[in-house]
């Protein structure tokens, strides 16, 4: 059965949502702490978390950050913040999406089904890929393997999210051109792309991060400023 886990300190909303999703036939787990929602990671990951920002113990973005240290489930953030370096940096973070309180606990439930199935579809489309011929890109020490959906630098494995690998391996499938930010978003998130969208941006950030890129110089995923991005042959 899916499982979900909500992180909230406020219970009336925790308990709102967890009333919800099962009403959805999904299985809740409840943490109102931190420390607490490290407890049910360690039992067994969920399917899907529901990760508030504010948290008396451990704030939600280094919970996050444990979380994408081992796991790769969706994440959506909730908090009552709406500033967009908020978004940002839960999205560079590794977070899937975004929700600002207050909320209609029914788009909630509706992005929740929209994450749960692109994740499902992703790992689907995973175990195809891993019966077929590889497809292997290499460039200056970025080793980047479809079938196996492995990353390594100079030799040492780096550990990526669905996201930023879709991301990675379109620029490295379309090498020597320029991928504008619409058509990235478009093609992996699979949604109508707004000019003040700043997912791309955020994701390759944390994509340039992982690479350990210099922001000025980056050596493979190059900003051509007003048209996109792209990786050089």
């Amino acid at each position: 059965m899916t499982e979900i886990l909500i992180v909230d300190d406020e219970k009336e909303i925790a308990d709102m949502l967890a009333a919800f999703l099962e009403n959805e036939g999904y299985r809740v787990q409840v943490a109102y702490t931190g420390k607490e929602a490290l407890g049910h990671l360690d039992q067994a990951p969920p399917s899907l978390a529901l990760l508030d920002v504010m948290l008396p113990d451990i704030d939600g973005f280094s919970l996050l950050r444990k979380i994408r240290e081992t796991a790769f489930f969706p994440v959506l953030m909730l908090t009552a913040k709406s500033e967009d370096l908020d978004k940002i940096t839960g999205l560079s973070l590794g977070a899937d999406d975004y929700i600002t309180k207050p909320f209609n606990p029914l788009e909630v439930v509706a992005r929740v089904k929209t994450q749960l199935r692109r994740y499902q579809t992703y790992n689907q489309g995973a175990a195809v890929l891993n019966l077929q011929q590889l497809d292997e890109y290499d460039y200056n020490g970025l080793f980047v393997s479809k079938s196996s959906h492995k990353v390594a630098l100079y030799g040492k494995e780096i550990k990526l999210t669905p996201l930023e690998f879709k991301i990675l391996w379109y620029l490295c499938s379309h090498a020597g051109k320029v991928v504008s930010s619409e058509t990235l978003f478009e093609t992996v998130w699979g949604e109508k792309y707004l000019d003040n969208n700043n997912t791309v941006m955020a994701h390759i950030a944390r994509l340039r991060e992982k690479l350990h890129e210099p922001p000025r110089n980056p050596k493979f995923i190059k900003t051509v400023w007003g048209v996109g991005y792209t990786i050089e042959k």
